[in-house]
């Protein structure tokens, strides 16, 4: 499906026609009776395709968020399958948001199952964690390069809990005194440059919160950012555009629940995720 070009390329074409919009897929228990669905498999298939038929058409890019899809067990997996592969063929890019972080022939395990394209999960980019280190990432780096798809590392997350972390001091020889999420975040960007050095566009990129007060980090990885947060987690369109200004043309905004609570009907659904597109199409330029 990616017809021989690498991720960032297709992304840059699918938010030039499409907007700079990604639409999280999350299957929430509290969703799904909301579009009065029950809480297993067959609900989950419901809410998921129906999402799926009516924004694949017009979002650039839509996010499943593996997990929702998992705790339904195998039959979870298998809708999961029919979400990803029916969002392409639509086609919607589709970035699976599975953040997936281990070493060695596990780390390639993971790479395997979704991208190739001759994957059953075969989807356009993947989240993953650097948390082990970066270079515990090269089986996904590497194998997204081979087969034209895309990864999006996580730098600074959008939720809450992070902050216990995200914000203890650390010291280190090389970088001096800070905050883990400093140190990690700036080691993780650099990284994420280099590895995008000899790609136009860019393949690899990186996760960036829409609702960080601030940060001093260059976020120009030359590749694509991964904005989640807008709506539901309390970032705004005007955050997007006060934080990414500098690098607006590489955001990709991230939306879930704010979007998925105009469902079920479809034209509502649809309503809402372009108005969304809209908004940031006038902050983002």
């Amino acid at each position: 499906m990616s017809a021989g070009r690498p991720f960032g390329q297709r992304l840059r074409a699918a938010t030039d026609e499409r907007g700079q919009l990604c639409v999280g897929i999350d299957p929430h228990p509290a969703l799904l009776r909301a579009w009065g669905l029950d809480d297993d498999a067959e609900g989950l298939a419901r809410f998921a395709l129906s999402t799926v038929a009516a924004l694949a058409g017009d979002v650039a890019v839509l996010k499943p968020q593996s997990a929702f899809f998992e705790r339904h067990g195998a039959r979870g997996i298998a809708v999961l399958e029919q979400t990803v592969l029916a969002a392409r063929e639509a086609g919607a890019l589709v970035v699976l948001d599975v953040k997936r972080g281990d070493i060695g022939s596990t780390a390639q395990a993971y790479a395997d199952a979704y991208l190739p394209d001759t994957a059953p999960l075969a989807a356009d980019a993947v989240t993953v964690s650097p948390y082990l280190g970066f270079g515990a990432l090269r089986p996904f780096l590497d194998t997204a390069r081979a087969h034209g798809a895309g990864v999006f590392v996580v730098a600074l997350t959008s939720n809450a809990e992070g902050g216990s972390v995200q914000h203890a001091r650390v010291v280190r020889e090389d970088v001096g005194g800070g905050t883990v999420a400093r140190t990690v975040a700036g080691d993780v960007l650099a990284a994420i440059r280099a590895e995008n050095a000899d790609d136009k566009h860019g393949s690899v990129g990186a996760v960036v919160g829409a609702t960080l007060d601030h940060t001093d980090e260059d976020l120009d990885v030359s590749g694509p950012l991964l904005v989640p947060g807008l709506g539901a987690q309390g970032g705004t369109v005007a955050d997007v555009g006060r934080l990414f200004r500098p690098v607006r043309r590489r955001v990709l905004a991230s939306a879930s629940r704010s979007v998925l609570d105009s469902g079920p009907d479809a034209t509502r659904l649809l309503d809402t995720a372009l108005r969304t597109r809209d908004e940031l199409a006038a902050l983002l330029g």
